[in-house]
């Protein structure tokens, strides 16, 4: 099996079919709107954001499977930390003091649109998960 970066086109879109349908699955978990699930998704065009969650997935950019990477590693950790799934889920729209958050929540740090700061969010459960916070 080649590396992930190595995979072939129709490959890489597989990938994403399924990892799509995990991001509107904890979309919804989350209690997140079209709008907010778009922005995290990068701003796809909305044709696009509906084909894709009809399950229609053609081939996708590296931004989006990093993305969707990001996503799933965020709602595991939440799941990991906080054991109860009605509290992990809630988590993302909890005002949060951390030094990061500054008293927003992660999802309005999120909804900045940069992949950086899902990058951030995930980072910063991993530590929670390790004790390097």
């Amino acid at each position: 099996m080649r590396p992930f970066k190595e995979k072939a086109p129709a490959e890489l879109a597989d990938h994403a079919s399924a990892a799509l349908r995990t991001v509107f699955n904890i979309a919804q978990a989350w209690g997140l709107s079209a709008r907010e699930t778009r922005i995290l998704l990068g701003s796809p065009p909305e044709s696009t954001f509906y084909k894709w969650r009809s399950g229609k997935v053609g081939l996708v950019s590296r931004d989006l499977l990093e993305r969707a990477s990001y996503l799933l590693g965020i709602y595991k950790a939440l799941q990991v930390l906080l054991p109860v799934p009605s509290a992990a889920n809630a988590w993302i729209k909890r005002p949060n003091d951390a030094p990061l958050f500054n008293g927003r929540s992660a999802l309005d740090l999120m909804l900045s649109g940069n992949v950086a700061d899902l990058y951030l969010v995930r980072q910063y459960l991993d530590a929670q998960r390790s004790g390097w916070a």
